[in-house]
């Protein structure tokens, strides 16, 4: 049977504020810990021992991995930081005008993607000696994006720009309408030729880059797992994760303590964690597919959000119990 619920992680300075994100390394189980408190965390989940604490000077919004041994931040600020955990330097590679919100590395071109809320897409690529950020204007404030292989996944209030990364300037496909309310988060397949969309009334949608395959999937539906007094209820999706080996198999977490796996060819709901204390306010799976972390934690999205202290639980799913989910989903 799979783990009701993981083992809590334990920090001797415990995180002071609001969980942003938290994301596996490409390869160890250390994971990356983004929060308000302007702390970044590298945290060996292994060991159970923290091995960073990196101070900043404005709450961090998100964070991401180039290597095992570099990272990237971006915070409320404006401020693109760059760390290098063997040297222990911090260094700023960049900046926005406003609040930067979101922030990923591809690996295929090798460039730090960012977006914020003075609405500029910003893009280092870090193969040349001087870095020198190139950015590009969008119409409206960007709160949520993704990298789908080559691409770039913007979510613009209820639709998805998606721009090439070779050539920003001008996106490939442009206010793609997907959703009747505001986009909360976009997350790209494993194979990265789809992605899903999480939005603000607890819906999420499957979507393709391309023109739709006989094998792949495109659909919406609603993800909350209950509802109140035989009523559907608003409950924002924050989080999307895909099983890096098993095609189609995710879990998302919910603005109402929800994390909830999931199987997008059958559609079907796989397996409900118990409700967490506080919001699911980010999800991760490591390279291996055997440990989900999840991060309880307000997201400061709702006045009468429940500001419990936030914690992040460790999920180990054994291979046998992935291969008995995947088998259930078949049937």
């Amino acid at each position: 049977m799979l783990e009701m619920r993981g083992t809590s992680l334990k920090f001797e300075n415990p995180i002071q504020d609001a969980i942003s994100t938290i994301r596996f390394a490409p390869r160890s189980n250390n994971l990356l810990i983004s929060s308000w408190d302007s702390v970044l965390r590298l945290y060996d989940v292994d060991n159970s021992v923290l091995r960073l604490e990196a101070p900043a000077e404005a709450a961090l919004l998100d964070c991401c991995f180039q290597n095992e041994s570099v990272a990237f931040s971006v915070g409320s600020d404006g401020c693109v930081r760059r760390y290098d955990f063997n040297s222990g330097v911090t260094e700023m590679i960049g900046n926005h005008d406003d609040l930067s919100t979101c922030i990923d590395f591809s690996e295929a071109t090798c460039q730090v993607i960012t977006a914020g809320l003075d609405k500029k897409i910003m893009s280092w690529d870090l193969r040349t000696k001087k870095v020198d950020g190139y950015s590009i204007s969008v119409s409206s404030k960007v709160d949520t994006m993704s990298l789908c292989g080559i691409y770039l996944l913007v979510a613009i209030g209820r639709s998805i720009n998606v721009y090439d990364l070779r050539s920003l300037e001008v996106p490939v496909k442009e206010n793609d309408s997907i959703m009747d309310y505001q986009i909360r988060c976009v997350r790209s397949f494993a194979n990265s030729e789809e992605y899903a969309i999480g939005s603000v009334d607890g819906r999420v949608a499957l979507r393709s880059l391309g023109p739709p395959k006989a094998n792949q999937m495109g659909c919406v539906f609603r993800c909350h797992p209950k509802s109140r007094d035989g009523m559907h209820h608003y409950v924002t999706v924050n989080d999307i994760v895909f099983h890096p080996h098993r095609y189609g198999a995710f879990v998302t977490g919910d603005n109402d303590g929800y994390a909830i796996m999931w199987d997008a060819k059958s559609r079907k709901r796989l397996f409900e964690f118990p409700k967490y204390s506080s919001s699911v306010a980010s999800l991760s799976y490591n390279s291996e597919g055997q440990i989900l972390a999840v991060a309880s934690s307000y997201t400061y999205q709702e006045e009468n959000e429940i500001e419990t202290p936030p914690q992040i639980f460790i999920n180990r799913i054994e291979e046998n119990d992935a291969m008995s989910v995947s088998a259930e989903s078949s049937r």
